[in-house]
């Protein structure tokens, strides 16, 4: 098997994306039995294997369309589902049951937006390119974004999950927009 075929759905690039949504669903797994420190490390490995995916499709020209789907399938593990629910378990952990299922609620929209817009991305990209400009904020600074209100939840400056749900909601928002994002 010739890990630098670009025919090969194993090729190394490939590779390196599912080690990225490996590290997603075992965040998640960590997530649920309460372990948030475990699952920040793992998402932090999710995303330096995300940059890595793509310079190493770059640089060995294995960039496909299956590559192009494969790495939308991990961001939205690893950068909408994995933040989702880790900034949703955290404000919720004390809360009532109707408190939870709004905050629930606006989780559920994150995730379909952050949906919406990989999908929107993967119509409008072309294998091998890389636009100069985002539309939108993309989904790793989302999940960036989430992580941050992960923090100021932590440490009690934002002490309203409420608070963290409105915002939550704005990031969402901007996942859609018509905001420019320089591409790094």
């Amino acid at each position: 098997m010739n890990l630098f075929d670009k025919n090969n759905r194993f090729n190394i690039a490939n590779l390196i994306t599912f080690g990225n949504i490996a590290a997603g669903l075992i965040a998640i797994h960590f997530i649920v039995h309460g372990d948030f420190f475990t699952a920040i490390v793992l998402a932090w490995i999710a995303g330096a294997l995300d940059i890595a995916d793509g310079k190493v499709a770059r640089k060995y020209h294995l960039s496909t369309e299956f590559g192009i789907q494969v790495d939308s399938y991990a961001d939205f593990i690893s950068f909408v589902v994995m933040p989702s629910f880790l900034l949703y378990y955290a404000i919720t952990q004390e809360s009532g049951q109707i408190e939870a299922l709004l905050l629930g609620l606006v989780f559920i929209g994150y995730i379909i937006s952050g949906l919406r817009r990989l999908i929107e991305f993967n119509i409008k990209v072309e294998v091998g390119e890389a636009a100069k400009y985002f539309t939108g904020v993309p989904t790793p600074l989302g999940a960036i974004l989430l992580w941050i209100l992960y923090l100021l939840f932590s440490y009690d400056i934002i002490g309203s999950s409420y608070v963290i749900g409105l915002l939550t909601m704005g990031i969402a928002w901007s996942l859609n927009s018509q905001l420019k994002i320089p591409h790094p």
